[in-house]
């Protein structure tokens, strides 16, 4: 069965509008969602990742010298804010589990199938 990438696409300022009792809720939603998931036996992965100001880095290595930027990234105008990792018999029930994930409604949840960077 293919695998997709459901990845949470949000404005890397969005985090600091909530207070904490909203932050926690929205991430319980997004625990029971991946319950749901879990319990349809697609779910294959899943994590949420820290804020790119949270000790973020990127590396590239170019003509053999490598370059590290530290975050957070102020050019950035949105972060990975997560992702699902899930079996899907194709595109179309991919997009029907990117629907129902909640940060669908504060944010961006890009679907992609998994396979070689070749192609």
């Amino acid at each position: 069965m293919p695998a997709y990438m459901l990845l949470i696409v949000e404005d890397p300022d969005q985090r600091g509008t909530r207070s904490d009792a909203e932050g926690r809720a929205v991430y319980e939603q997004m625990v029971d969602y991946a319950g749901q998931l879990k319990r349809r036996g697609v779910l294959r992965a899943v994590e949420s990742l820290s804020s790119p100001d949270a000790g973020a880095a990127r590396i590239q290595i170019r003509a053999g010298q490598a370059r590290l930027l530290d975050g957070p990234f102020a050019e950035a105008k949105e972060m990975v804010g997560g992702f699902f990792l899930v079996d899907c018999a194709d595109r179309d029930e991919a997009i029907t589990l990117a629907q129902e994930c909640p940060a669908a409604r504060w944010a961006t949840v890009e679907v992609r199938a998994v396979g070689p960077c070749y192609t």
